[in-house]
């Protein structure tokens, strides 16, 4: 039978009783961990978000009515104890930050019972995720997830206050916007008061927070949550978080000042870890030949080598029909694994072909017979072409090369993403070891096969570097933006760039996406309207909070630093999320469901 706390005030959490409160009486409070009964004492393990403190409990002590309630604990119980703090009477505990201490029980009262939990409460389980996702306000007991969100916690309010002493206004931004085509897909919410039309939520605060800078604020801070109705991925959430920003009278170079200083400060203050300044800069162009990515993990090399032109002239038809297509050769150094077994090689060339290569050529270098080298391809080349291509990659004996030859982008793909895939395989990718880089230069536009036009890389707002601006309409493929990435170990943490705010250059910009000047204003005449009235020049970037706190935690999904996230198909099995609704409540929305046809 539950009991009332009434009376009672818990003095301490766990782990906040110390070595110094010996002799004192304390109470405290929070779930049973584990119960030991040794017949004359009862020892229970107490958990609360702090930690596990012992606690003893002797007839002697306690009397006969507590002893046996003591003895009907079972583990997730909460309970109320009151008792004197000790020196531990057996081996301290040097796992436990109240090792060296315990609690001798005088009064314990049962605030709650507790059915047998569907997993235990401790961390390092093997539980199934859509289990504990559905049980999640159990999962969050664990200490590892509390611990997550206690640094995730610690990583808002100190961006709040250093963006506070840097002169930032944290303002809140709407959540019900309207719907714009670029980017992904908006989540839409009805409108019951203005029938058939809709409200969106925003995938980001971007035009709020540039109205902000029309509107004089000068400095803008928000930590926002955003909506993005995106096609399903292992490690993206339908809602997150943002940690978001935007300045007045600024270029790229004060942009990364104030993040780069916010970035050590919170390494310093949350995990103790230096973080040297200034921290380096990469084009994005440099980022894909060396890397094969846009977001690279500098931790370790394997970097991609270009090779075009050591084989433009060989027999091996696959590269010089990928060269003539206007593609190219690369490949990587797999140090010292010439050795892989043949059935590992083709692991390799089946991930390259889920990519969407042919195929995935390869060279073990000298671990043929008598010190030859065992390739996929050697027939088609001369030793001399072989030892050309071995000497391009710096191949040395037990060295394993891997090649792709296809259009760019399919290359940098496939390489960049095998380069991750052996970095994991071999340790080199160590989560303590942080490695920042800002890629800068990013292209203004990607070119959009679905769509069959060039689509904004980044967003509609972006500033093409000024002596591009004469592209703009004619040679889009080449126009480079003021856009800048921060990147964490292969994560890109943050993004943003220096804003349009001349008028006739963003009318220029929506023509290049495609817009008539009647659509442009349609879709953004606040904006543009706001732009006739005095815009400062202004920047901005934004955080995803999660991913930040993911990597800082040492977590390996952003699930496991949210309190109750979405599982992989964007449904919560917790709430049973989304479910259908009265078909009253669809009436007064004028919304129909109509059944697809088998």
């Amino acid at each position: 039978m539950a009991e009332s706390m009434k009376g009672l005030h818990r003095t301490h959490r766990c782990t906040e009783v110390s070595s110094q409160n010996i002799g004192e009486t304390v109470t405290v409070m929070g779930w049973v961990q584990k119960r030991r009964n040794l017949g004359g004492m009862i020892f229970i393990d107490l958990r609360d978000r702090s930690g596990i403190l012992q606690l003893v409990f002797d007839e002697n002590d306690c009397g006969e009515a507590a002893f046996e309630k003591a003895g009907t604990l079972r583990s997730e119980f909460v309970i109320a104890v009151t008792g004197k703090v000790e020196k531990r009477s057996g081996a301290t505990n040097s796992n436990l930050v109240t090792g060296d201490i315990e609690v001798r029980a005088l009064a314990i009262r049962i605030l709650s019972q507790s059915e047998t939990p569907p997993f235990p409460i401790e961390d390092g389980i093997a539980t199934r995720e859509d289990l504990r996702l559905k049980y999640r306000y159990l999962d969050l007991r664990r200490p590892e997830l509390q611990k997550n969100l206690m640094l995730r916690s610690k990583v808002a309010t100190l961006s709040r206050q250093f963006m506070a002493k840097e002169g930032f206004l944290e303002i809140e931004t709407p959540m019900l916007g309207k719907s714009t085509p670029e980017g992904a897909r908006d989540y839409l919410v009805p409108s019951r008061v203005h029938p058939g039309t809709f409200y969106a939520l925003p995938q980001s605060p971007q035009l709020f927070k540039q109205l902000l800078m029309v509107s004089g604020y000068d400095r803008y801070f928000q930590i926002a949550r955003c909506f993005r109705d995106e096609d399903l991925r292992a490690d993206r959430q339908p809602d997150f978080t943002q940690m978001d920003m935007e300045l007045s009278f600024v270029d790229e170079e004060d942009i990364m000042d104030i993040n780069e200083r916010l970035l050590q400060y919170l390494f310093k203050e949350i995990l103790n870890v230096d973080i040297e300044l200034p921290i380096p800069r990469m084009p994005w162009q440099e980022a894909m030949d060396r890397f094969g990515s846009d977001k690279p993990d500098i931790r370790f090399g394997m970097e991609l080598k270009d090779v075009s032109s050591v084989v433009k002239d060989c027999g091996f038809s696959v590269f010089t029909n990928a060269l003539e297509a206007g593609g190219s050769v690369r490949g990587i150094n797999v140090e010292g694994q010439g050795n892989m077994p043949r059935k590992k090689i083709d692991a390799l060339i089946d991930m390259a072909k889920g990519m969407g290569a042919k195929g995935l050529a390869y060279i073990c270098v000298g671990c043929g017979e008598n010190g030859a080298h065992k390739s996929s391809f050697a027939k088609f080349m001369t030793p001399e072409e072989m030892e050309a291509l071995v000497a391009a990659l710096d191949g040395k004996e037990g060295d394993l090369l891997l090649f792709a030859a296809d259009k760019n982008s399919l290359v940098y793909n496939v390489l960049g993403s095998l380069r991750l895939e052996m970095g994991n395989r071999l340790g080199l990718m160590k989560k303590d070891d942080f490695k920042f880089l800002w890629v800068t230069e990013f292209p203004q536009f990607e070119y959009s096969e679905e769509e069959d036009r060039f689509v904004a890389m980044h967003h509609p707002f972006t500033m093409p570097m000024e002596e591009d601006l004469d592209k703009l309409e004619s040679d889009q493929g080449s126009v480079r933006a003021r856009a800048y990435d921060i990147v964490l170990n292969g994560n890109e943490i943050g993004g943003g760039s220096i804003r349009i705010h001349q008028d006739d250059i963003q009318a220029k910009m929506f023509r290049a996406l495609g817009f008539t000047d009647e659509q442009a204003q349609e879709q953004f005449g606040f904006l543009l309207n706001a732009f006739k009235y005095g815009v400062p020049p202004h920047g901005g970037l934004a955080y995803g909070l999660d991913r930040l706190a993911m990597i800082m935690a040492g977590a390996d999904s952003i699930r496991d630093v949210i309190a109750f996230p979405k599982a992989k198909d964007a449904s919560d099995l917790m709430m049973e999320a989304p479910a259908e609704v009265e078909p009253k409540q669809l009436e007064e929305l004028h919304i129909a469901c109509v059944p697809e046809e088998e």
